[in-house]
């Protein structure tokens, strides 16, 4: 059965050890990844100059440049080593795939998804054979319940923030779907099902948050 696999591992073991040790406050949020060799990844927690020094000092990075900015955070794309590929190949090659990409406190928190969960003690394994600091924080089996739990990925909120800003869900529309796509610089299809997938996690988070309060009103009056 598919099975969803939390790792928490120390930036120090794996990507961006040496910026997270020049800049204790960086958060950095990866967007899910389609290939193994470039990741779009937003950075913040710190002032964008800053974070190119350390980028640029950073043995596991090879090249970074900046593709957009909102909000004091930026939207890097970064090449890492090839032994960061290495890692994320070992990941792929067990079948694993990416849904959430964090790192805070340097500290990656990594949720992953396995056709089963004999593929995530191998990762496991082959992680610590590499000297790996690995925690595994949590293990379940992959459903529509928690498919439907997943959090907003970055590319989806970048789309919805970028909606509001250009005033997409005003009445009268102060844009288009069409220029909204150009301005986010994807296919209007790519923006539809962001759209899609984005409305349809955030209805579903809503309903669950307003079912649970019932159910806790109900109990108080009891």
């Amino acid at each position: 059965m598919a099975t969803i696999a939390k790792f928490q591992i120390p930036a120090s073991d794996t990507a961006l050890g040496a910026t997270f040790e020049d800049i204790p406050s960086l958060v950095c949020e990866m967007e899910q990844a389609i290939a193994i060799d470039d990741f779009g990844i937003w950075l913040s927690g710190a002032d964008i100059s800053a974070i190119n020094s350390a980028l640029e000092a950073d043995s596991t990075v090879t090249v970074h440049s900046v593709i957009r900015s909102a909000d004091e955070s930026w939207l890097y794309n970064i090449r890492f080593s090839d032994e960061i590929i290495g890692m994320i190949s070992l990941i792929v090659e067990e079948g694993g795939t990416a849904l959430k990409a964090r790192a805070k406190n340097g500290r990656w928190t990594v949720e992953l998804r396995f056709p089963t969960r004999e593929d995530v003690s191998q990762v496991y394994e082959q992680l610590r054979g590499r000297d790996v600091q690995v925690d595994v924080v949590q293990i379940q089996p992959f459903s529509k319940d928690t498919a439907d739990e997943i959090r907003l990925t970055p590319a989806q909120s970048e789309a919805l923030l970028a909606a509001i800003q250009h005033g997409y869900f005003e009445i009268p529309r102060e844009i288009s779907q069409e220029e909204l796509a150009t301005e986010l610089e994807i296919s209007h299809q790519a923006l539809s099902e962001r759209f899609r997938r984005g409305f349809r996690t955030l209805a579903t988070t809503e309903i669950k948050t307003a079912e649970k309060d019932r159910q806790q009103s109900i109990g108080s009056i009891y």
